[in-house]
């Protein structure tokens, strides 16, 4: 059975079927699936239904001459203003075809068939679309919606677990800033009944895109309430930036845990939560070192997009469902980290 949720503006998630939903959603005009490499070879039944423009994989792939190639080649294809742009894949794919989408002869419809957990609660939601630009993370982008989001939990199968392990970070991150009760379904439940049990996952999922969909529903432009998305963000795209020991949801795991660290160090959660969280994080087999020195880290965090001036606002936990923003100085940051 098909679910679905409204994010804003007739944005939708739709959770089930991709292959039925597809036939539905898509307009009555041309459609240019822009997808990559790895998805051409598990998921090559959606794609090979369309004209596509394949991309290569990794964080190295959100560059502006990824962003070129595919340009040049839909002029090549003939694409117009009426061409729907069909995103499929994880979150890279997404976040280029929906920059595509918004740049593309000023823009052009859009929508998304996700096939990683972190692309299904994250990153395809919400209507954020960038590109990387000298190691820093989105640093250039665009705020569009897309017409339609569609997760399919059996496109997941194929995830390796390490991929599959790095999206449930978002939906842990989730949890600790405005679900309660997803927090205490992922405490009793385990990595391998998540990897087995679709109606479970497609609940976990539906809980994390309803708490996503919320947030963004008050403040689409992120000039607000929006901010306590990037709980654990902050800190997880320095280590992203500083090294390539882990992936972007090991970052945000280790993101979760020492903010939560500093949470408690300055009285702003209590205890018995904070163990709560370490334990949950622990729990799925996060791992919580950080790969290098503090100090660069926080030399990384000044460059953050997110930055004011000399400060930057960073998002501690309080509660199980609950955050508090705050803005910190540069000259406060190890002491706030």
């Amino acid at each position: 059975m098909t679910k679905q949720i409204e994010v804003v503006g007739g944005s939708r998630v739709y959770v089930g079927d991709a292959r039925v939903l597809l036939q539905s959603l898509l307009p009555e005009k041309r459609v240019i699936v822009i997808s990559d490499t790895n998805i051409d070879r598990t998921h090559n039944d959606i794609i090979v239904a369309y004209e596509h423009i394949l991309i290569g994989q990794g964080e190295q792939a959100k560059s502006f001459s990824t962003l070129e190639e595919i340009y040049r080649q839909l002029i090549d294809m003939g694409a117009d203003r009426s061409t729907f742009i069909l995103g499929v894949g994880g979150g890279i794919v997404t976040d280029i075809a929906g920059f595509v989408a918004t740049t593309y002869m000023r823009g052009v419809e859009f929508g998304f068939v996700t096939t990683t957990l972190l692309g299904s609660v994250d990153a395809s939601v919400g209507g954020k679309n960038g590109v990387n630009v000298g190691g820093f993370k989105n640093m250039v982008g665009t705020f569009s919606q897309p017409k339609f989001v569609v997760c399919d939990v059996s496109l997941l199968h194929s995830l390796p677990s390490r991929e599959f392990r790095a999206g449930l970070a978002e939906v842990l991150k989730t949890a600790i800033l405005g679900d309660a009760e997803l927090f205490k379904i992922l405490e009793r439940t385990s990595f391998d009944e998540l990897r087995g049990d679709d109606a479970l996952l497609e609940d976990v999922i539906l809980h994390s895109v309803q708490v996503k969909a919320s947030v963004v529903a008050v403040d689409e432009r992120e000039g607000g309430r929006r901010r306590i998305l990037n709980l654990g963000h902050t800190l997880a795209h320095a280590i992203e930036k500083c090294s390539r020991k882990y992936n972007h949801g090991e970052a945000v795991a280790i993101g979760l845990y020492h903010t939560t660290r500093a949470a408690l160090a300055q009285n702003l959660i209590g205890k018995s939560d904070a163990d709560r969280i370490f334990a949950l994080i622990e729990r799925y087999g996060f791992d919580t070192e950080l790969p290098v020195e503090r100090k660069q880290l926080l030399k990384a965090i000044e460059g953050d997009k997110k930055r004011k001036g000399n400060t930057i606002h960073l998002i501690y936990p309080t509660k199980i469902g609950d955050v508090v923003d705050k803005v910190v100085a540069f000259a406060d940051l190890a002491k706030a980290l």
